[in-house]
């Protein structure tokens, strides 16, 4: 299997609470909410429909995880909706109990075993595991080398700070843009690969 990230991001880096003004405030976030005016439909929803499309399985952080269930689920009969709600899903926490009567087919994972169990995963099966936004998650794996595909909506904001998805841990590694699409708005999807894997 593959570990395929897909993230909204700033001009300089932040990827905290793209969608909503109380998504996340952890450090005093105040900016919630700013991918809103740089999404469209074809090129950003387009970019999901593709990464979602290839899942055999999704993984999110604690909270992004509550968020998309209360989100998803109240969209029943949508196709983007029901598929999200089908797929075998985990969630990282040490603190959601019993996450399958939140969302159905979730799963968690301890904090301690994400890297244990990607790395488990990714020898086994086919088909991508997609994380969606969880900057933490996906700070992980790619601090552990765990990515192989990094999808970037690169939006044209400055936001000062807030929670980036890359480690600072002084890992270098080297990536290969694979491809890229603008839209109207000035957002840029683009994909990178790992330049030492297939």
């Amino acid at each position: 299997m593959r570990v395929v990230t897909i993230s909204f991001i700033s001009l300089d880096g932040v990827a905290q609470a793209p969608g909503g003004p109380e998504e996340d405030t952890d450090g005093g976030f105040a900016h919630g909410g700013w991918a809103g005016p740089f999404f469209d439909e074809a090129v950003v929803g387009g970019a999901f429909d593709d990464a979602v499309s290839g899942a055999e399985a999704l993984l999110f952080g604690r909270r992004t995880w509550s968020a998309m269930a209360t989100a998803w689920q109240e969209r029943a009969g949508d196709p983007f909706a029901d598929r999200l709600t089908s797929l075998p899903k985990y969630v990282v926490s040490d603190s959601v109990t019993d996450p399958d009567r939140t969302w159905a087919n979730t799963t968690r994972i301890p904090r301690d075993q994400l890297v244990s169990k990607i790395q488990a995963a990714r020898g086994a099966g086919e088909g991508d595991i997609v994380v969606q936004g969880s900057t933490t998650v996906v700070r992980a794996l790619l601090d552990a080398g765990l990515v192989d595909e990094l999808r970037l909506l690169v939006m044209p904001v400055l936001l000062g700070g807030g929670k980036s998805i890359f480690p600072e841990s002084g890992r270098n590694a080297a990536f290969e843009l694979v491809s890229t699409k603008p839209n109207p708005a000035g957002t840029v999807v683009n994909i990178y690969r790992p330049v030492n894997r297939p």
